[in-house]
């Protein structure tokens, strides 16, 4: 079995020193394994992706047991070795495109300094390194865009220009938090194609956050649901999809726009709110249809399916 791009183990992030966002995730990510990430608004994926490379705000603080990207110790790496791994380890496709680019440098400009470390390669080479990276993405007159600035494109295409930015730079690791949410259907699947082609080619490990369960269905190789800052299920996607495991899964599989019967007069959804990570029992116990005394005392443990060892839940009815 290769060895992993990327190995969590008991990783947690906590802001101001008291307010948990991410609470003893175990991840792994092998080389040309496509793994999504998939939950609620405010569950700590993205909290959990930007830890990745060391993004987090100077109020959060990341603990664990092991960390490792690309053979690099993150517990203990230093300013200069995490703005190394930035690029060739790993490169991220952020949520907003709005905000990934200065608003008053051209896009030519920005995704040549992105090419910094190729001292080798011509000014005219990386010109058409990105030119080709441009037009991979399906935009038009990449040689013309070069010339403008962010706020002269749409967001959909100005999310085109970042996804064309992290593949630039060949990273081992590509981390993808919504790239998709800004693009219409048939951009979507040119984008989710151009990731699999990546995949497939180059070996690169792919780390994908979305809501679309679609996106999620077509392309990953495995999922891991987060709820409350902690990964609740985890397994391949054939077996999520078609068996979840955990009651928080298949409340999210319900709410999913293209799984509502036709005709239906309300859209479910799961009652309540996210609560705050940390908590004492299992922290879907409130909004959970099946809960029990012993959810509401007792933390649920980490159990795996005895019909697929790759299938792990965190549910106190995945034990009985």
């Amino acid at each position: 079995m290769k060895t992993p791009v990327l190995d969590m183990r008991a990783i947690s992030v906590t802001y101001g020193g008291r307010v948990p966002a991410v609470v003893g995730v175990d991840l792994k990510v092998r080389p040309g394994e496509i793994v999504g990430i998939i939950g609620e608004s405010g569950s700590g994926k993205s909290t959990l992706a930007h830890s990745v490379l060391g993004l987090l705000p100077k109020a959060a603080s990341l603990q664990g047991e092991h960390f490792d990207l690309a053979g690099t110790d993150m517990l203990s790496a230093g300013r200069g070795t995490l703005t190394a791994l930035r690029g060739p380890a790993a490169a991220m496709i952020f949520q907003n495109p709005m905000t990934a680019f200065s608003p008053i440098h051209t896009i030519g400009r920005q995704l040549t300094e992105l090419l910094w470390r190729d001292r080798d390669q011509a000014t005219g080479q990386k010109r058409e390194r990105i030119v080709a990276a441009l037009r991979d993405v399906g935009i038009p007159d990449p040689i013309g865009k070069l010339e403008a600035y962010p706020f002269q494109l749409s967001g959909g295409m100005l999310q085109r220009v970042a996804i064309a930015a992290a593949l630039l730079m060949k990273p081992q690791l590509l981390i993808a938090d919504e790239p998709t949410t800004a693009l219409d259907v048939t951009m979507e699947a040119q984008i989710l194609h151009l990731m699999r082609t990546l995949r497939d080619t180059a070996g690169v490990a792919i780390l994908i956050i979305s809501h679309h369960l679609g996106v999620i269905a077509e392309i990953c190789d495995r999922v891991a649901v987060m709820y409350a800052g902690r990964i609740v299920e985890e397994g391949t996607v054939e077996t999520i999809f078609r068996q979840p495991g955990h009651p928080y899964t298949r409340a999210l599989f319900a709410c999913e726009p293209a799984l509502i019967p036709t005709g239906a007069r309300r859209l479910p959804v799961i009652a309540g709110e996210v609560p705050r990570p940390g908590g004492t029992g299992c922290d879907f116990a409130g909004r959970c249809l099946f809960c029990e005394e012993r959810c509401l005392n007792c933390a649920p443990p980490w159990a795996t399916a005895a019909a697929d060892p790759s299938h792990h839940s965190r549910c106190h009815r995945s034990m009985s």
